[in-house]
């Protein structure tokens, strides 16, 4: 076989593996660009690597698209400090494919947009670790050279992520149960545009209170009573499909993550079940210092 057909047949190969290795760096990047990015890295190291010595192309390849993304993590974790001590502005890292809206969209749905968020709170090598054994069940024994720790180290890393992405509820089950209840009809409504449904859901002295940068122009940082509420949540009613229930702050709130990336978050506060309260957060440090995690089934 010449060398135009062992590349062909390489080609052929990798393509076999790009989905799983797609989805194992979406996970760990929470970005379909930076993912097909870590990808074609992968792909790339491959076409300069000796195959005959590879005794577990899936595994070696695992492996590197992980190493990747731990080098692209590590690398937004520093742009990110940057940014929040105002050293500079949080870029988008370079990319040399764009999916549409719809693939991303598909993917952010398929991962689960309130995870996606959460896996982002997460230090680089804890993530790389949770994904690769929560998720793939890729044995500690080969995440520790990845992550370049030892096997206890590594499982260690995992079980301190497998704490933050559940979280600590600060209610009761029963509780928590109840009010995750209030919010997911309160969501609903909201997507739904349904102006009788969120007043049934909303306490009649309810309180609204947002940051500026998650408002429109001219629009007031408090409002009161349900019917203002409701109103004005079906006029923003856009934001509402891309949110996702969580736990902010021990709470069930809700998370507002276009892309499956960030970008406001709503504690709401719960009595007799009804929404009393509810503040829309968007100013980076204050969403950097949220407590975040999934909301138990």
């Amino acid at each position: 076989m010449d060398e135009r057909h062992e590349a062909d047949g390489l080609a052929d190969l990798f393509e076999t593996h790009r989905g799983r290795l797609r989805a194992v760096a979406y996970r760990m990047l929470g970005s379909a660009t930076e993912a097909d990015d870590a990808v074609q890295e992968t792909w790339l190291r491959l076409g300069r690597t000796d195959v005959t010595g590879i005794e577990n192309l899936p595994g070696w390849l695992t492996t590197v698209v992980s190493r990747v993304c731990l080098d692209m993590l590590r690398t937004r974790a520093s742009r990110r400090e940057a940014f929040l001590s105002g050293e500079g502005a949080l870029d988008r890292v370079p990319s040399r494919t764009t999916p549409t809206p719809e693939e991303e969209a598909v993917l952010v749905e398929s991962v689960g947009r309130a995870l996606l968020v959460v896996l982002d709170t997460l230090g680089p090598a804890e993530r790389v670790a949770f994904v690769l054994h929560d998720t793939f069940a890729v044995p500690f024994d080969r995440i520790a050279p990845i992550v370049e720790r030892s096997t206890v180290a590594t499982k260690k890393l995992a079980s301190r992520a497998r704490h933050k992405v559940r979280g600590t509820p600060a209610l009761p089950d029963a509780e928590l149960a109840r009010h995750r209840d209030v919010v997911e009809a309160f969501l609903s409504a909201a997507r739904g545009g349904d102006l009788t449904a969120l007043l049934a859901v909303l306490a009649p002295d309810v309180v609204r209170r947002a940051e500026a940068a998650a408002l429109p122009a001219r629009t007031r940082p408090e409002i009161r009573g349900a019917d203002a509420v409701a109103r004005e949540t079906v006029v923003l009613a856009r934001n509402a499909r891309f949110a996702a229930p969580a736990l902010v702050n021990g709470r069930p709130g809700l998370v507002v993550a276009p892309h499956g990336r960030l970008r406001l978050a709503l504690t709401v506060t719960i009595e007799s079940g009804r929404v009393t309260a509810y503040e829309v957060i968007a100013t980076p440090s204050r969403l950097h210092a949220l407590d975040l995690a999934l909301l138990p089934d």
